[in-house]
C-alpha cells in the first residue's frame, strides 16, 4: 500500500537526521549555523560530550519517525501503533512549526531568520505527515457511525 505523503514525510525526517549527526560531526561553526545557541556551540568547543548526546538523540528520534513513516508507507512491516504514533509525530512537527510563529507574533526577540525557517520547515514536514496519515487512515477503513 503505497502512500507517497509518508515516503516523503519518511525521507524528510531522514534529512533532518543525517543533518542533526553532519552538525555533531562539523562541530561549533555548525551548532552555531543551524540555531542550537550559543551555549551548545560554546560546550562543543569546549569538547563537552552534551551537545554531542543531546543532538545525537534528535538524530535517533527522526530516523525512528522516518522508519514508522515508512511502515506507514507500506515499505516496512507494519509498526507497533502505527497509526498512534504517526499521529504524534504529525501533531509534534506542527506544533514546532506553528506555536513558535505565534509566540514570535508577541515576542520579538524570536523575530528570527532562524525561528521562521525552522518553523516552516516543521509546518511542512507535518503537512506531510498529516496528508500521509489520513491516506493511511482511509486506506485501511475508517470506522463508520451509521
Amino acid at each position: 500500500m503505497d502512500n507517497p505523503w509518508l515516503i516523503v514525510g519518511g525521507v524528510l525526517s531522514l534529512v533532518a537526521a543525517a543533518l542533526h549527526v553532519a552538525i555533531i560531526y562539523k562541530g561549533p561553526a555548525w551548532y552555531r549555523l543551524f540555531g542550537a545557541g550559543e551555549r551548545m556551540a560554546t560546550l562543543a568547543e569546549q569538547g563537552k560530550l552534551e551537545p554531542a548526546l543531546i543532538t545525537a538523540s534528535i538524530a535517533l528520534v527522526l530516523l525512528l519517525w522516518a522508519l514508522y513513516a515508512f511502515s506507514g508507507a507500506g515499505l516496512l512491516p507494519p509498526f507497533p501503533l502505527l497509526d498512534w504514533a504517526l499521529a504524534g509525530i504529525t501533531l509534534i512537527y506542527l506544533l514546532r512549526g506553528v506555536l513558535p510563529m505565534l509566540a514570535a507574533v508577541f515576542m520579538p526577540q524570536l523575530r528570527t531568520p532562524f525561528i521562521w525557517w525552522s518553523s516552516l520547515i516543521c509546518t511542512v514536514y507535518g503537512l506531510c505527515h498529516a496528508v500521509g496519515l489520513f491516506i493511511l487512515l482511509v486506506q485501511s477503513g475508517l470506522p463508520r457511525y451509521d
